[in-house]
């Protein structure tokens, strides 16, 4: 009997043990190398597309469910895809410039994860959604977006495509629709993140 029990006993610390390990809290720390926010404003007439690089971590278990991550994006990171070499720089200087986001001002943006559910009406593309806090030059508004989140071989990827209003960040620039030069409020955003995971 006393053997037995001593066999109980430790069956129930190594399952405890066990359980604990499964759900260890982690850092998933982004790849910057393989991870981007693209980006197209858009006129009537006409967009523009390009990216920024990311940076930053997420928390979470090891099984990849995420609790909460902060993101950083360098605004001096911003690159175009559409126009000629030639052309280029003069689009992101005026990007950087007092008219849109004002880097002198305000260098880096931020996202920081409030919330990460599982999506209502999951589908192949969809899977979770995602609530958080971006700021952008100096403002903050909470934004919330569907997701695909794959959990896979200890790293997590999120591709999402969304929608935001730069007017809500104050970035009023050319918004007047009889201007001579009309940007849409809307820009749409298109996320490729991969983090690893790194034990705490």
């Amino acid at each position: 009997m006393k053997y037995q029990f001593v066999l109980s006993a430790l069956f129930i610390i190594v399952s405890s043990c066990s359980r604990k390990s499964e759900n260890l809290r982690s850092s998933f720390v982004i790849d910057e190398s393989q991870s981007s926010i693209e980006w197209k404003g858009s006129a009537p007439d006409h967009f523009h597309t390009g990216a920024f690089s990311v940076s930053g971590q997420m928390h979470g278990d090891t099984n990849g469910n995420i609790s909460d991550g902060k993101f950083n994006i360098p605004i001096s990171s911003i690159k175009n895809y559409d126009l000629p070499d030639t052309i280029k720089p003069q689009l992101l200087d005026h990007l950087k410039g007092q008219d849109f986001f004002n880097i002198a001002l305000y260098p880096n943006a931020t996202f920081e994860i409030e919330q990460i559910l599982p999506y209502s009406r999951p589908s192949k593309d969809t899977t979770h959604t995602i609530r958080g806090a971006f700021t952008m030059l100096g403002k903050t508004n909470i934004i919330s977006f569907p997701a695909k989140i794959i959990f896979e071989n200890g790293s997590i990827r999120t591709k999402a495509t969304f929608n935001i209003d730069r007017l809500k960040w104050s970035m009023t620039s050319f918004s007047d629709p009889k201007g001579k030069l009309y940007i849409l409020p809307e820009v749409e955003m298109k996320l490729d993140i991969k983090a690893t995971r790194n034990e705490l």
